[in-house]
């Protein structure tokens, strides 16, 4: 990174306390992949915050979040938009060399130790995924905020009622899928205070089921041969193309989950074999065939369009700081991006509409519902029972003639 960086510059720049830290930095900022064209303007960032510290006889290891926000509001009337990031990277930076103190904590009332514990309880005892984890917290926290507030937490004063009333007053802002959420995360929470001991009565039987009607609604899918008409029209030109037809290819032809998608890693990956591993939901592991198409699409990205990372992850974001996807979010955004590109229009456009459509199109294609059920890692066989519906040639057999006949 240095070599695309002019000399002067660099030592016109190296004034104040970080003066010695900048080729540290440029280092860093070259493993996340920036682009050379932007390290000018994050030196001139630091170089000004490293001459403000030294106008202010602070030392580095005085430097924290409140220094830098300091310094960001130095000239309220002037706006200091490239500054915040370099100088974030750079504080980092030097607390993991061991120049600044490592950032202390903030303190912590009892509510949000709790929600922490739990936090920690589903995810190391329980085996959830992150992503379910990011659904049933925030129902925690706003059922202890709704009952206790700022006071302190009293659990024996935690009845019936409030349960029954607090979700009363949600469920009605809540889509029905949330709704079911919500029943599920409050009964987990409230399992929990019973097992740490919180409280001695059975509350999670006092929250009231969400109205379901098993096997009311139809899987959403898309039509016999739209799949390959979105992967063919997913240019591989670029970098992003030949990434985002992997993520198409592993969803169209194994039926991943988005979050499968984001945790696959690179020694998830068994070349010689042919195998790839799946982390799949409540922290199992499944091993699945690699098709030879899909094999090819990773080998091509990983080759061709994958940056220059030390992540482990197969997929990557491709603008800097270089990482692993983030959420699962990414992924659908992947789909969308791809149905719209495709001129497909359809009402669902996440990443598991490829996985519906999958398993439509193997019950057209003759497989039975427990070899759907296997290729899909689900655990019961009601899961699986939902695409029954769709094979309308079966269900036509079994309809009742309407009395009187077609008028």
């Amino acid at each position: 990174m240095q070599t695309f960086v002019d000399p002067d510059l660099l030592d016109r720049l190296r004034v104040g306390p970080l003066a010695s830290y900048l080729d540290a930095y440029l280092n860093r900022i070259e493993r996340e992949g920036f682009l050379p064209s932007s390290v000018p303007m994050q030196l001139y960032a630091i170089a000004r915050f490293s001459n403000w510290l030294h106008m202010s006889q602070l030392g580095l290891h005085q430097v924290d979040e409140a220094t830098v926000e300091r310094f960001l509001k130095r000239d309220p009337e002037v706006s200091h938009g490239g500054e915040p990031a370099p100088l974030r990277r750079v504080l980092a930076m030097l607390r993991e060399i061991g120049v600044t103190a490592a950032k202390t904590p903030s303190p912590r009332n009892r509510q949000q130790q709790l929600i922490d514990e739990y936090r920690r309880y589903l995810l190391q005892e329980r085996g959830l995924a992150e992503s379910s984890v990011l659904n049933y917290v925030p129902f925690a926290e706003q059922l202890l905020s709704n009952r206790f507030g700022e006071s302190d937490l009293n659990f024996p004063e935690l009845t019936a009622t409030d349960v029954t009333k607090f979700m009363q007053d949600r469920v009605l802002q809540l889509n029905h899928g949330r709704a079911k959420l919500l029943v599920t995360g409050l009964r987990s929470f409230l399992r929990y205070l019973r097992h740490q001991g919180e409280i001695s009565v059975d509350l999670a039987r006092c929250v009231p089921p969400v109205a379901v009607w098993s096997l009311s609604t139809l899987p959403k899918f898309l039509p016999a041969g739209t799949v390959q008409r979105v992967l063919d029209h997913c240019g591989r030109d670029t970098p992003d193309g030949k990434r985002n037809y992997a993520v198409l290819m592993l969803l169209a032809r194994l039926g991943l989950r988005a979050c499968e998608i984001v945790s696959l890693g690179l020694d998830d990956i068994d070349w010689d074999n042919g195998r790839v591993t799946i982390r799949c939901k409540g922290g199992r592991w499944a091993q699945l065939p690699l098709p030879a198409d899909v094999g090819e699409a990773l080998a091509t990205y990983m080759r061709f369009g994958r940056p220059t990372c030390a992540c482990r992850r197969v997929f990557l974001r491709h603008r800097a700081p270089i990482r692993g996807f983030g959420h699962s979010i990414t992924v659908s955004t992947i789909v969308r991006r791809a149905l719209i590109g495709a001129g497909i229009d359809s009402a669902r456009k996440g990443a598991h509409l490829f996985r519906h459509t999958l398993a439509t199109d193997l019950l057209r294609s003759g497989a039975a519902l427990d070899e759907i059920g296997e290729v899909l890692r689900h655990q019961s066989p009601n899961t699986t029972a939902l695409y029954a519906k769709v094979d309308l040639t079966a269900l036509r057999t079994l309809a009742l003639s309407w009395p009187g006949g077609v008028r």
